[in-house]
């Protein structure tokens, strides 16, 4: 039996993003790994949202809304796990995901509100040196949590309902 990640389980937080093209990103993202929705905070995002950044059209099954307060927009069950640079955080390498998880990420030019971090049931830092771009470091934290589930679904069947359609290699 294969496991698809169940879209109920993953949501994601953005603390006042303000690139359309990180939040165009993270719905192409959200689409890839099968993420729920989509909350964010603050109005930089709407002032820049008139710029077409969701090239694959994701925002049509994922929702993607504002919210006045990412903490009140936690889906009910859900772990709030925090992802930013902030000192006494877990890394990355050492943390297993939870079943259901609302990822709230910090912005691009700032961090994640001291509020949400002491409310948070995990917070997770991705080891680099320097920060990621938001857009990446969404990308790696859905990774991690595919790769570490051993049940994932994987193989030719997925390929073959992935890729694009001018995509036909193979490996002989």
């Amino acid at each position: 039996m294969t496991y698809d990640i169940n879209t109920l389980d993953v949501s994601i937080g953005l603390t006042n993003p303000k690139s359309p093209a990180n939040v165009g990103a993270i719905l192409r993202a959200a689409g890839c790994y099968q993420a729920g929705q989509i909350f964010y905070s603050g109005s930089r995002y709407d002032n820049a949202a008139k710029f077409h950044t969701d090239t694959k059209n994701a925002s049509l099954d994922i929702p993607l809304q504002q919210t006045p307060c990412l903490l009140q927009a936690k889906p009910a069950g859900a772990k709030l796990v925090c992802v930013d640079l902030v000192e006494g955080a877990q890394p990355l390498p050492e943390f297993e995901h939870p079943q259901q998880a609302y990822y709230v990420f910090g912005p691009e030019d700032g961090t994640i509100d001291q509020a949400i971090i002491d409310a948070a049931d995990a917070v997770v830092y991705v080891p680099t040196k320097g920060c990621m771009n938001l857009a990446a470091s969404v990308n790696v934290i859905l990774y991690d949590r595919l790769a570490k589930n051993a049940s994932r679904n994987q193989g030719d069947e997925l390929i073959r309902r992935s890729r694009d359609v001018n995509n036909k290699v193979k490996v002989r």
